[in-house]
């Protein structure tokens, strides 16, 4: 699916982006050109509908962007699963994160806040303009609710309490909002989810066209992960086995399949952030300040041709600029579980690339441990024009039936419904072809280490370590230090540019 330019156009002329979050140069004191009044706007479904789009397409930006800030990869970086690869010193800050040598000045932070609160925004602009006077405008309002609501999950997950900014104010000077608690976050989250529900259509009652927008169970899963990261663990359960009763949903039958484009918006997924190459970009013309269609993170991560050359390989991918690379230690996870289904279809060893007929050269490489990342994978049918490599439309799956089913077997285990817990954990292992885990189990560990398995590259881990405690354990070795990386440092420029917030305020350890 493409949010067009169209919508984009409508966004930026109907809604002023000013948050918290920016630079009041740039986004507080200036008056954006050809602004629309809700006057002359936002008076019938299809212009409303034009803004929620746009929210999406500033999420889109959020995971995917030219200027290299994104969301999908960050909240990979500092795991056990995901090493920055490149070269050393490429995208320092990337590294940086990798690396637990995170700095408040750090620009892929200072990037993605600022997106959050241009989506949160956008969002804001419909929850309080539009009136719910008809089943569409309610659906919108909804939409709406269930995006900010998302939004604010994304930054209390990776940065604790932050300004809560729940409308536009017409005087710029009223953006600026100190730190609530993330008590305070968590509650507008709940509330705005909850709400949503109630006029969000099925899945299945979008058109094909769009299947990339928030849906009932949509909501209802992301509800039950923020109650669940506050564990609220009973709760948590009936949210996510609303989910898993809807008949919405289910898994791939072949897990090699989630990642392929035959089954973007299919029955495992729940949300995508979508992307296109109907711009065949080139290298005049590629937006490398932002704003981009295709998924340009797909080619950072792709394999770099410095130490895997695929040229005489029979694997069907090509290059990449070597981002995202496995650990050592995440191949060896598939190994111990003899899980080759899933192993197989997420990564390969260098003798198995070598065997395909590729080449490996490991004398200068960087951040590599004896593995080639396969899951997102770059491949040629996924891309298109003279220049394939700015014209990936791979979509980042960000909300998967499995992980529904992970999270309500962690909810159901934790509310002492273990014989439910197993149910919904051993669906997911059925299908990667591995024994059932039985009662007399450590559930908890099997829980663990599915997720582990099942979601790797795919941004959980290092948030699940941090939530169960296990940080320190498993990441200590890496340079993870308790009371400072269970969050990242709200950015300096935030801090500078909000009046209302104090140095003091930093999170522990920055």
């Amino acid at each position: 699916m493409k949010y067009s330019k169209y919508y984009k156009f409508i966004l930026g002329i109907a809604v002023a982006f000013s948050s918290a979050s920016c630079n009041e140069d740039s986004f507080l004191d200036v008056e954006p050109k050809g602004k629309l009044s809700s006057d002359t706007y936002l008076t019938t479904e299809a212009e409303v509908k034009t803004v929620v789009v746009g929210v999406y397409n500033n999420m889109q930006e959020n995971y995917s962007s030219g200027k290299w800030a994104s969301v999908y990869f960050i909240k990979n970086l500092p795991a056990d699963d995901c090493l920055a690869g490149s070269t050393e010193g490429d995208q320092a800050d990337y590294q940086y994160i990798d690396d637990f040598e995170i700095q408040t000045t750090n620009a892929k932070l200072e990037g993605i806040w600022t997106n959050f609160y241009k989506a949160i925004s956008s969002a804001n602009t419909v929850i309080n303009l539009v009136e719910p006077s008809t089943d569409g405008y309610k659906a919108l309002i909804a939409e709406a609710k269930a995006l900010r609501a998302y939004n604010y999950l994304e930054l209390v997950t990776l940065f604790g309490g932050v300004p809560l900014m729940t409308t536009n104010p017409a005087d710029p000077s009223e953006y600026h909002l100190p730190r609530s608690e993330a008590a305070e976050v968590y509650a507008q989250i709940e509330k705005d989810f909850s709400e949503a529900i109630v006029d969000l259509p099925l899945k299945s009652e979008y058109s094909i066209a769009d299947k990339y927008r928030f849906s009932k169970g949509t909501a209802q899963a992301y509800y039950g992960k923020a109650l669940l990261y506050q564990k609220k663990y009973g709760e948590a359960a009936i949210q996510l086995a609303a989910v898993i009763s809807s008949s919405e949903y289910d898994l791939e039958p072949n897990f090699a399949d989630v990642w392929t484009q035959g089954t973007e918006f299919g029955q495992e997924s729940l949300f995508e952030m979508s992307y296109t190459s109907q711009e065949l970009y080139d290298w005049g013309n590629f937006p490398w300040s932002g704003g981009n269609e295709n998924n340009i993170e797909a080619q950072l991560q792709g394999p770099r041709s410095d130490i895997f050359n695929v040229s005489g390989s029979s694997l069907n991918i090509v290059n990449g600029w070597g981002f995202n690379a496995p650990s050592a230690k995440i191949g060896q996870a598939f190994i111990d579980a003899g899980d080759t289904e899933r192993g197989n279809a997420t990564l390969m060893s260098a003798a198995d690339f070598i065997a395909t007929g590729g080449i490996i050269n490991v004398e200068e490489a960087h951040d590599y441990e004896g593995f080639l990342r396969l899951k997102y994978a770059t491949k040629a049918v996924e891309t298109a024009g003279s220049v394939p490599e700015l014209n990936y439309t791979i979509n980042w799956r960000l909300m998967r039936y499995a992980d529904v089913l992970l999270m309500a077997a962690e909810a159901y285990h934790f509310s002492t419904q273990d014989g439910l817990a197993l149910i919904e954990l051993n669906k997911v292992r059925d299908r990667a072809n591995l024994a059932d885990i039985q009662a007399s189990d450590d559930i908890f560990q099997a829980i663990v280490t599915e997720r582990q398995l099942e979601l790797a590259f795919e941004g959980s881990r290092y948030w699940d370590l941090v939530r169960w405690n296990l940080a320190v354990q498993e990441l200590g070795s890496l340079g993870y230090s308790a009371n400072k990386h269970e969050l990242f440092p709200i950015p300096q420029n935030e801090i500078i540019a909000n009046t209302t917030i104090e140095q003091t305020d930093q999170n522990p350890g920055y």
